[in-house]
């Protein structure tokens, strides 16, 4: 497994990490398997979406933050529910295929994590099991 150290400019964004992502599974040396990206963070998700266009990370951050907004009446105390719920609709993993070394990401997808309760320093990890 790798860790990736990720660094977040603002409380909520979605980076590529996609040539990170590509480097460890290189350094990892599995010719065939799955690799698994996670976040270990109760406010912070992975997903795989369309990183040819940044257009549509900032419209799917706007449509989480218009969905679930920071100031609500939420109940957790510390002041970011909004956080939370967001990394339980995104999800704190992704699961892409590795075929000949390699990411088999479409020819438009990305990895992206996803800071809900920035400005942060996180971890990914990357983990390919196969053979």
């Amino acid at each position: 497994m790798i860790k990736l150290r990720i660094k977040t400019n603002s409380r909520v964004e979605m980076q590529d990490v996609t040539g990170e992502v590509r480097k460890a599974v290189s350094e990892l040396k599995i010719n065939e398997g799955i690799c698994v990206v996670y976040s270990p963070h109760t406010t912070a998700g992975v997903i795989v979406n369309e990183h040819a266009d940044p257009d549509v990370a900032e419209d799917i951050i706007s449509a989480l933050v218009e969905q679930y907004p920071h100031h609500h009446n939420w109940q957790h105390s510390e002041g970011n529910a909004d956080a939370h719920i967001k990394t339980a609709v995104v999800g704190n993993s992704a699961t892409v295929p590795v075929t000949g070394g390699s990411l088999a990401l479409g020819t438009w997808q990305g990895i992206f994590f996803c800071e809900f309760d920035g400005l942060r320093n996180r971890e990914l990890f990357v983990q390919v099991v196969g053979s």
